[in-house]
């Protein structure tokens, strides 16, 4: 391997707009995100993922016989 041509992996802050603040390790030493799990609907449960139809059910409602 060559030497010194791996970039600095060090302590890392991620900012989120909310105000949360994530620290962990990466090569860039600040980051801003829009979301987090604190504030992104999904994790908070204000929207859930949950569908009573199957994919053939939706189809035949969407492009069946009317």
């Amino acid at each position: 391997m060559k030497a010194d041509i791996q970039p600095n992996y060090g302590k890392s802050v991620i900012k989120c707009v909310c105000g949360n603040v994530i620290e962990t390790a990466s090569v860039k030493p600040e980051m801003k995100v829009d979301t987090c799990s604190k504030c992104h609907p999904f994790f908070t449960g204000q929207k859930q993922a949950i569908s009573n139809q199957g994919r053939a059910a939706k189809f035949f409602e969407k492009y069946g016989k009317k």
